[in-house]
């Protein structure tokens, strides 16, 4: 998308009008990717008012000149610091900035050895905030990701049985997955049975799946960079009143932050909508986290949607919607679909059924 990367990068520049600097230094790789198409895991990008370059070496030669896009490539010939100092329009530069959430420690002391005559200024958000809103190749990418989880969720649920373990049906989902095209998970699959069900973020263990266990499946995949993120609870063995009830309020949570959930609307008032259901079912203290954040290059990126996000959801936008409900010792339910903000409401990528699954 070479006109894109050119838009995005044009953006920064203007970006650094008001941040009243003459460039900045993108390290972060996720950021390079989307500024400028690299995918590779070394380099360093500057822009300023005037230019774009791109740095790294010998070993992405050939790799940069299929990928980078909206900027001029120079391969170094020493390390990459050393040659972004010798660049003219670096030399020039009076105010440099850098990307404060990024930068190592070392990097920041190097920088201030190397640039004694001029004034570095730590910026935070500005590739982000251009990556909140997605044009429709991201929007397609992500919804291939989410398609791909929703196949292999489909396939799961047939497998997965009483006697086998959590590390088992993670490592069966992730291959899944892999053979429907992901590149990778999105992150660590979450299978949690039983008790290990009230995790919110439990790890696959060696706990063997039983009868009268709610399994959560929290995973999703990576499809062209792009991260898709759902979650789903089962129910092995007939449910009791109590798998019903949790459940059912679980998902009337769910629907009603999704109905909250429109362009302009802030991230709080979707969680509050959530929440709201939850509080009145008595379950209050155990819904301990937001309702959701933006999926994009990351699985975890702005806009947030969580009892604290002041920020105002943009058209385009791609967040997750996903209350849970945790009872300690005993389970837990969690249902999460990924969506696309619109002027009207959202458009739901991910399409697993959430009528509650049975597993004999």
């Amino acid at each position: 998308m070479p006109d894109i990367n050119r838009q995005r990068i044009n953006g920064i520049k203007k970006a650094l009008a008001s941040n009243k600097a003459d460039g900045i230094i993108i390290t972060n790789l996720i950021n390079i990717r989307y500024l400028a198409g690299y995918t590779g895991s070394s380099g360093l990008l500057w822009i300023s008012k005037k230019d774009s370059v791109f740095f790294t070496d010998f070993r992405y030669q050939e790799q940069v000149k299929r990928e980078v896009k909206g900027a001029r490539c120079v391969i170094i010939k020493k390390g990459l610091w050393e040659e972004l100092f010798l660049n003219p329009d670096f030399k020039k530069a009076k105010k440099i900035g850098f990307e404060k959430n990024d930068l190592k420690y070392h990097q920041y002391e190097l920088l201030q050895k190397e640039l004694k005559k001029k004034k570095l200024l730590p910026l935070s958000g500005l590739p982000e905030e251009l990556r909140k809103v997605k044009v429709p190749e991201e929007i397609k990418n992500i919804a291939r990701a989410a398609a791909i989880a929703d196949q292999a969720f489909s396939k799961i649920v047939k497998i997965v049985k009483p006697g086998m373990t959590e590390l088992e049906t993670a490592f069966k989902l992730e291959s899944i997955m892999k053979t429907l095209g992901a590149s990778a998970p999105s992150f660590d699959t979450i299978v949690g049975s039983g008790p290990n069900s009230a995790l919110p973020h439990a790890q696959p263990s060696d706990r063997k799946i039983r009868k009268g266990d709610f399994i959560v499946f929290d995973f999703g995949a990576v499809y062209r960079g792009y991260h898709s993120d759902m979650t789903r609870t089962v129910c092995v063995g007939e449910p009791s009143p109590k798998h019903l009830k949790l459940y059912d309020t679980v998902l009337r949570s769910q629907l009603a932050g999704l109905k909250a959930v429109r362009a302009g609307v802030r991230g709080r008032e979707a969680d509050a909508a959530a929440r709201a259901v939850i509080d009145k079912a008595g379950y209050a203290r155990h819904f301990g986290h937001g309702l959701g954040h933006g999926v994009g290059l990351e699985v975890h990126e702005a806009p947030g949607v969580g009892s604290k996000s002041e920020n105002l959801l943009p058209a385009n936008s791609v967040v997750t919607v996903e209350p849970g409900v945790y009872l300690p010792g005993w389970g837990g339910v969690r249902i999460e679909d990924l969506v696309v903000v619109t002027a009207t409401g959202c458009r739901i990528l991910s399409n697993s059924p959430k009528e509650l699954i049975v597993i004999k």
